[in-house]
């Protein structure tokens, strides 16, 4: 496929942290979404928080499976406008690398835990994975990704946070934040599709779960206008042994739509401001996202997972738990250091900076843990069950 002149284009990559000889075979992008996809955090992925823990069912979304659904989504879209494929996928893969066990509970509760001591940040945590944590090479820590990459995963970032990474890498990744610069377009679709990704996703599990169903769906225009579509076409998902058929034909729709929106209403945005190269990209406002109809849609659909999905009761009891969990965790492991796994942290594996502070080093290994072994551990340290039966552990923590 012929890249647009706006897309990123693997041969003018700006490089990596560390000068390393091309691939005779892959594109830098190809070689960069390669690198996530052996990555230790990558594969943690699959027993990390997307709503519901892994241990309350084997079909809910994990934070795996949202990123491979925001992949698909981000190819897709790529695709249709010209944008570098590659990249996407490789953004999309990596941009949770760095989320908690317990999905936001985690990472919310940690921040309290770091508040005097920098926060705590998941897409920053995702660079850090990234840049420091991984250390599979001889030559560096990290998996050196090349810079348009590391722009996209660092999808939000503090002013405060920014500026630190700026001191140590001038002009670099966070540099956007402190010009008020926009990122890659391939990194403005990732930020789009996970939206759509989640917001998709979090209906069907929240059906499944028994949490939420149809008929309070129907409250929400988008749904119920491509629910009333799917009936008009297929009266029969009516009956009640099809009421799965029913719910999957919708969402199927719903997504369809807002992929068809995103591209129709990007193509004119782009077609308007006419950016020239990535470099032109970078000082237009954003030129990718929705109709305002399509946009504001989104928002009531937003709006009512969470008054009522996140804010369940049922998911709230399991939020309270999974709090005190990593609260007690982090207090735990700074009063017993030698309790961190060996092979983690600073003089052992080198896997962090030397000035990494003990409150940092302890965040990185929670943030690397997965929802079942940071129960395993907490029952260890305290003698205490918060969360059900988790088995097959078989992990050794951190990243």
């Amino acid at each position: 496929m012929t890249l647009a002149p706006y897309a990123c284009d693997p041969a003018q990559t700006r490089g990596r942290r560390f000068d390393e000889p091309p691939a005779p075979t892959r594109t830098a992008f190809q070689r960069d979404r390669d690198r996530i996809v052996h990555s230790t955090a990558f594969r943690r992925l699959v027993y990390k928080t997307q709503v519901f823990l892994n241990h309350e069912g084997d079909l809910f979304r994990t934070r795996l499976t949202h990123s491979l659904e925001v992949a698909q989504l981000g190819r897709s879209v790529a695709r249709s406008l010209c944008l570098n494929e590659d990249l996407v996928e490789a953004i999309a893969l990596a941009h949770d690398l760095g989320h908690t066990p317990f999905g936001h509970a985690g990472q919310d509760v940690l921040n309290e835990c770091m508040q005097s001591h920098g926060g705590f940040e998941h897409n920053l945590q995702s660079l850090r994975v990234v840049d420091q944590l991984e250390a599979r090479y001889p030559q560096f820590d990290g998996i050196n990704l090349c810079f348009e990459t590391r722009e996209g995963i660092l999808k939000h970032c503090s002013v405060a946070n920014a500026q630190a990474l700026e001191a140590r890498e001038p002009h670099g990744v966070a540099r956007r934040f402190i010009d008020n610069t926009r990122p890659s377009l391939e990194a403005q679709l990732c930020n789009l599709t996970d939206e759509i990704a989640y917001n998709s996703h979090d209906m069907d599990d929240g059906v499944r779960s028994g949490l939420i169903d149809m008929a309070q769906l129907a409250q929400v225009p988008l749904f119920a206008q491509h629910h009333g579509l799917a009936l008009q076409e297929y009266p029969g998902l009516a009956a009640a042994h099809n009421q799965r058929r029913l719910l999957y034909e919708t969402i199927r729709r719903m997504l369809s739509a807002q992929v068809y929106d995103l591209i129709a209403h990007s193509s004119a945005t782009i077609e308007r401001a006419a950016p020239s190269s990535v470099d032109a990209v970078r000082g237009l406002p954003s030129l990718l996202g929705f109709s305002s109809d399509m946009r504001e849609q989104s928002r009531d659909l937003k709006r009512f997972l969470f008054a009522n999905l996140y804010r369940h009761p049922q998911v709230h009891q399991t939020r309270i738990m999974a709090t005190r969990i990593v609260r007690e965790l982090f207090a735990a492991y700074l009063a017993q250091p030698h309790e961190i796994s060996a092979g983690f942290g600073v003089g052992l594996d080198g896997a962090a900076e030397s000035n990494d502070t003990p409150e940092r080093m302890v965040a990185d290994y929670i943030a690397g843990m997965t929802d079942r072994f940071a129960v395993h551990e907490h029952e260890r340290l305290t003698g205490e069950r918060l969360l059900g039966s988790i088995t097959g552990l078989g992990e050794t923590g951190g990243l």
